[in-house]
């Protein structure tokens, strides 16, 4: 086992009960012991989700303060790529795969760093196929 690029489906699986499976939670004992990589816009999906989460009655505002700081504990690392060839990159690999330019930048730093991209999302792990990059869970 190693360590993984970490897609915002996965950590709200880990935040909402309804969301969980067996299969992301052996993903957060994995994070727990060889540790994470997301893009930086991970945060700001994050806290958008988790918004949404309290808005439509799913979390509380305690519960969401609780998920935040156990995001803190992990072991993730903010991985920032944000010049313009890097951007042009992210575009060509949205429009090859189909992707959103969000989807393909977990996409492009799963390839860059040569790890598994841990995701809950079909059209991302469809394009993980295409690329030769291992699919979690």
């Amino acid at each position: 086992m190693s360590a993984f690029v970490l897609d915002c489906s996965v950590a709200i699986a880990w935040c909402i009960e309804d969301e969980a499976t067996p299969q992301t939670d052996a993903l957060l004992n994995r994070i727990r012991d060889f540790g994470a990589c997301v893009p930086q816009l991970w945060g700001y999906e994050f806290t958008n989700v988790m918004l949404q989460a309290c808005k439509k009655g799913r979390l509380n505002d305690t519960q969401l303060f609780t998920m935040f700081e156990l995001m803190e504990e992990l072991a993730i690392t903010i991985i920032s790529d944000t010049d313009f060839a890097h951007l042009k990159d992210i575009y060509a690999l949205a429009r090859a795969e189909n992707l959103t330019s969000y989807d393909a930048t977990y996409l492009a730093l799963a390839m860059s760093q040569k790890k598994p991209l841990a995701t809950l999302d079909k059209a991302l792990r469809r394009a993980c196929g295409h690329v030769g990059i291992e699919a979690l869970p």
